[in-house]
């Protein structure tokens, strides 16, 4: 796993999203800021 640093970009990632569509987050390069929340869903 990277090791990331504070005030540095973040890796890029690709992750499923909710409808298992792939999200990567490179896609909102641009944006001034970007949430990320990481739900754990309980089955």
């Amino acid at each position: 796993m990277l090791r990331v640093s504070l005030n540095q970009p973040a890796p890029n990632f690709t992750l499923p999203d909710f409808s298992g569509k792939d999200f990567t987050l490179a896609d909102l390069k641009g944006q001034k800021n970007v949430l990320l929340v990481f739900n754990r869903a309980f089955t």
